[in-house]
């Protein structure tokens, strides 16, 4: 059985390859540029507390009887809510940075996907 390429196709596995890596490249340099900060005074207007009452209720519970429906509801619930609540007040901003180095971090990216989508040609064909 002959050696096949990137996608099973006779095209280049080099040049997959080649672009996976300036991809990886582009995106770790543009996520390197971008902060993540969060105001936890303001989660959920400011009322994150609140979350952790019925939160110590359903452990407690569980604390007496692990087989208590209602403790497991609540703990599952609360834990699920306080995720939901740090997540959904995360801001992000990008770091200031030069035009030459934006333009070089998405146009590797771009360049790399292309050279990937690219090696799935089929080159046998095109001869």
């Amino acid at each position: 059985m002959p050696v096949r390429g990137a996608g099973g196709t006779s095209g280049g596995i080099g040049q997959f390859f080649l672009g996976l890596a300036l991809t990886a490249l582009g995106v770790y340099l543009f996520l390197d540029r971008v902060n993540v900060t969060t105001n936890f005074s303001s989660l959920w207007g400011g009322h994150f507390g609140l979350i952790l009452f019925p939160l110590g209720f359903g452990v407690a519970l569980l604390f007496f009887s692990a087989r208590s429906v209602i403790g497991w509801l609540l703990t599952l619930v609360s834990l699920a809510l306080v995720l939901v609540s740090i997540v959904s007040n995360l801001t992000f901003y990008f770091t200031p940075t030069n035009l030459f180095r934006t333009i070089a971090m998405i146009a590797l990216m771009f360049v790399g996907l292309i050279m990937m989508v690219r090696s799935f040609r089929d080159f046998s064909a095109a001869a």
